[in-house]
């Protein structure tokens, strides 16, 4: 690989820039000359663009008749090809949009104001509240106009670079996260209370002797009850994703991440002390959501077992709709594992309030065809049936309709929740008993590959391609790429440090190759598989790998706080959502990505030439630390290698 020094890369962004001469002296001199020189810019710039239409809209129509009337029916690669000449012209008239108007498009980037530190756009609780929203609604994630922020959220005045894994698991600095001590002292719950405040250090603990119950034994008592010896059987099992409700600060996560559980914890949006940003602090996969009124941005049949220990769910009310919503994500043979003061116990029961959620909780798991496995205290474990038998009388008015069919079970990109049961016509309908045990689930079979549509060559060559890529870019993660001065001869480049990185986000993830490639070269990593709602779907294929992820729109903000991932990986985003999409600027994805970056962690984006140039230009508005990275095996893309600063709010308040 080559890198660009900054004099190479200041001198193409002149050569593909033709209008940059207009804001030159004449701007500077007097504010007339300006205008004239804009209006003159804009004026060309219309009339280049509205050439480049004609002509794109003339090539475009004499290639497909070429295709049309020259190729054979069967000659599919031709149709393709002319598929992706139709999307690179226009791509590459956007770009050219781009970059003509140069440094006019984009305002200096500003620092946002203080409220804003620990903010998460969409999650507007108190504005919620106000228009009226009650009974969890107040939590919905809701994406106005206003809901994107166009500044630079800062660092907190004492931050501090978070502890490197694993100790960043068991110890985080308080000055990170937005609690305070008398919220530590304070918390109550199973999950909650095994910290312990150290000066400005909040420490975790599996299985301290301070405590009648902890984790490890809690974890131990659900396995019991499934009917394992303990829970390093859970992946034997067909236990590797867990989808944990209100996981307090993640401890449950941590302690299962170590027997090769991945745990994916979904809470609600707090303004302090908050479980999803505290357990994102601790390395652990995490993001903001609620189910009061929406499902969840998971397709159906994602999970082996849902977890939810005194959550605050209401899960008698809306006629078990909560319920409902669970058994569509839980694959079958998967476990629902419940944790609950309203549970069947003899101190419970008396009381005729928690009798009756009692009773309604246990009639309705019959009603979904789950069976009750066990209950020892106040935890109880259903299992949802591998089989489809039960479901034949649901046809018939007893118990939750099955859904109707023709519905998009896969894309469920916040819809309102359904109170009928889904996925039992899915393809991907697999007990968990009969898949693959991790870590072999991870290369699917060419019998589930084709369940998703992929064809194996395909697959396999992705995977080849990223095992490679991921060498390269580990390479990459040095400061002294960014360095204008040449290292001594003979001196070798260092070598990153094993653990620089924890939580990563991969924003266009395809079949999840990167998350496969990283824990090939046994990075210990996780990765938070984004799939873009506006390309291909992928989400099942990779959840079905045993890996983590989302849907989600990059026009709006990404539902986690502020600096909680180390790493921001995109391959092929920015071609994706200027051929798609025109509802937001790529200075808006990285506004967001900057959002979502920890102070020090990393950028890598890989898209076409003219792009990348773009987006250089773009990281450097950011005040990132950036350099251009030419690819040896292809001459039309291009990585984007950058480092987000260290910028505290006192340094800026100074």
């Amino acid at each position: 690989m080559a890198v660009y020094t900054s004099a190479d890369h200041v001198s193409l962004l002149s050569l593909r820039n033709p209008f940059q001469f207009l804001f030159s002296e004449n701007a500077s001199s007097k504010q007339e000359a300006f205008e004239n020189s804009r209006n003159r810019h804009l004026l060309i710039l219309l009339l280049l663009k509205s050439s480049l239409v004609a002509i794109v809209v003339l090539g475009l129509s004499l290639s497909l008749f070429w295709a049309v009337s020259l190729t054979p029916a069967n000659t599919s690669p031709v149709i393709r090809g002319y598929r992706q000449l139709q999307e690179q012209l226009v791509s590459d008239l956007w770009d050219i949009g781009e970059l003509s108007l140069g440094a006019t498009q984009y305002k200096d980037t500003e620092f946002c104001s203080l409220e804003f530190e620990n903010f998460v756009p969409c999650f507007n609780v108190t504005e919620n509240l106000e228009m009226g929203l009650t009974e969890g609604k107040e939590f919905d994630r809701r994406c106005g106009p206003m809901s994107k922020q166009n500044c630079l959220v800062l660092a907190p005045p004492k931050y501090k670079i978070p502890h490197r894994w694993p100790t960043g698991r068991d110890v985080i600095w308080i000055d990170n996260v937005k609690i305070t001590a008398q919220e530590v002292l304070s918390s109550g719950s199973l999950t909650k209370r095994m910290m312990m405040l150290d000066d400005d250090q909040i420490s975790f603990s599996f299985a301290s002797s301070m405590v009648n119950d902890n984790i490890e034994d809690y974890s131990h008592q659900i396995a019991e009850m499934i009917g394992l010896r303990n829970e390093s059987y859970l992946v034997q099992a067909g236990v590797r994703a867990v989808l944990d409700i209100g996981c307090g600060y993640g401890s449950l996560g941590a302690h299962l991440f170590t027997k090769q559980v991945l745990t994916m914890c979904i809470a609600n949006y707090e303004s302090s002390g908050s479980q999803v940003e505290i357990a994102l602090e601790r390395g652990l996969p995490e993001i903001v959501g609620s189910f009061a009124s929406k499902q969840f941005s998971f397709p159906s049949l994602s999970f082996d077992m849902v977890h939810s220990a005194w959550d605050g769910v209401e899960w008698d009310k809306k006629d078990g709709i909560y319920l409902i919503e669970v058994d569509r994500v839980l694959r079958p043979g998967g476990y629902f594992v419940w944790t609950s003061p309203f549970a069947n116990t003899p101190a419970s029961v008396r009381d005729k309030e928690n009798l009756k959620k009692w009773d309604f909780v246990h009639n309705f798991a019959k009603d979904l065809c789950w069976d009750l496995l066990s209950q020892q205290d106040k935890t109880v474990v259903w299992k949802k049936p591998s089989k489809k038998n039960c479901y034949a009388s649901r046809k018939h008015g007893s118990g939750p309709l099955i859904c109707k069919e023709g519905r998009d079970v896969e894309s469920p990109y916040y819809h309102p929740l359904e109170a009928c049961i889904g996925g039992t016509r899915s393809r991907r309908w697999i007990p968990i008993e009969e898949r693959a045990r991790w870590p072999s689930r991870a290369t699917l079979s060419s019998k589930e590959l084709a369940v998703h549509g992929v064809l194996s060559d395909d697959f396999m060559e992705d995977d080849i391609n990223w095992k490679s890529a991921v060498r390269d870019y580990w390479s990459l993660l040095s400061p002294l790429i960014f360095s204008d001065h040449p290292k001594r001869p003979g001196d070798e480049d260092p070598i990153p440090p094993k653990y620089m990185v924890r939580n990563v986000l991969d924003k266009n993830a395809h079949f999840g190759g990167f998350n496969s490639a990283l824990l090939d070269a046994r990075k210990s990593v996780w990765v938070m598989n984004v799939v873009p709602t506006s390309g291909v779907n992928h989400l099942p294929l990779i959840l079905d790998r045993g890996f983590v992820g989302v849907l989600h729109d990059w026009c709006e903000a990404f539902p986690s706080y502020p600096r909680t991932y180390d790493m921001v990986h995109a391959d092929g985003l920015l071609s994706l959502q200027t051929v798609k999409q025109s509802r937001c600027s790529m200075l808006d994805l990285f506004y967001e990505i900057d959002r979502l970056l920890r102070p020090e962690g990393w950028v890598i984006l890989r898209d076409t030439t003219s792009l990348i140039e773009s987006a250089r230009a773009i990281a450097s508005r950011l005040k990132w630390e950036a350099r251009v990275v030419e690819i040896e095996s292809n001459n039309d893309e291009k990585l984007l290698v950058c480092q987000k600063p260290m910028i505290r709010s006192q340094a800026i308040s100074l």
